[in-house]
């Protein structure tokens, strides 16, 4: 006979009241079918776990070595459904969301720190990867959440968008542009050297950025194409060119760089939240409504 947990919890039950009435009242059961229940364990286990007699019930030496290790399973067993449960619910588990560099400078960092507040049995899992290989990973189920710019159409990807920002003109400090206050108009770009975003790991903001040029009929000197936009604030701040980039990026710090506002209002950058239709993890669909609700709050609130 193979001995169950429910073997185990009438044994505690007997080791702890030490009286089979008592033990028997307090699994809502009869005192026969307990005294059978404690019966097959012992001879399950081929010991003796209690000496009885009319009067009395004590645990022999086996039976008081066995108490401990039965306990311990109880509460095994006990935690193991109750964690169960707070997968199923969401409250407990694991996400993997990916994101790009420029989130992570401040939105990234302020949804952790709210998700810590309000969804603590949820781990959070980290992947810094451009827009396009996001995209990749969400389709093969390498992460479950991506946060990343809205360019690239998928199958079975669904975006919803967390934010807006302008896109400003990064200029070295003493560029002969740096000392306006107001926007820089695009007649003054013509002909000025730009650091540029890669046509493929900086897709979203090269197209972004040679749209505005094209549609206001100016012409640059590209002289780097670059993914990332650290990488890009820091040749700008060395003096190698001027750059557009998100309204995030003063976020970096770089000193002697200064942003300027653009003259087209169509300049602005989305970052949204992206999400596989066909996932089934309570906790990655709780953590991706707890961080829809979060910045829909903090943009109604001016953030």
């Amino acid at each position: 006979m193979n001995v169950d947990l429910n073997h185990l919890r009438c044994f505690v039950a007997v080791a702890e009241e030490l009286h089979f009435g008592r033990a028997a009242a307090r699994l809502f059961m009869t005192q026969p079918p307990l005294s059978r229940q404690i019966h097959l364990l012992e001879e399950a286990l081929g010991l003796v776990l209690f000496e009885r007699n009319s009067r009395s019930v004590k645990m022999t030496e086996a039976g008081r070595t066995y108490y401990d290790d039965a306990l311990r399973i109880l509460r095994l067993a006990d935690q193991a459904a109750d964690s169960a449960r707070r997968v199923a619910r969401g409250d407990a588990g694991q996400v993997s969301i990916g994101f790009t560099a420029v989130s992570g400078y401040q939105m990234v960092p302020a949804l952790l720190a709210a998700a810590r507040t309000h969804l603590p049995g949820i781990t959070v899992v980290l992947r810094e990867m451009v827009s396009s290989a996001q995209v990749r990973a969400l389709e093969t189920r390498a992460i479950d959440l991506g946060v990343m710019r809205s360019q690239y159409a998928s199958r079975g990807l669904v975006y919803r968008q967390l934010s807006r920002e302008p896109l400003l003109l990064a200029l070295p400090a003493g560029h002969a542009l740096a000392g306006r206050r107001r926007s820089i108009a695009a007649r003054d770009l013509a002909d000025e050297a730009f650091v540029m975003y890669s046509p493929d790991g900086g897709k979203y903001f090269h197209d972004r950025i040679t749209g505005l040029l094209t549609a206001a009929n100016v012409r640059v000197r590209y002289v780097q194409f670059i993914d990332q936009t650290h990488s890009i604030v820091a040749l700008v701040r060395a003096g190698h060119g001027m750059a557009i980039v998100p309204a995030s990026a003063r976020e970096l710090g770089f000193r002697d760089v200064v942003y300027r506002p653009l003259w087209s209002t169509d300049a602005w950058a989305e970052l949204d939240l992206v999400w596989n239709e066909e996932q089934n993890n309570a906790a990655v669909e709780r953590f991706r409504l707890f961080a829809l609700d979060y910045f829909s709050k903090l943009q109604k609130g001016g953030g």
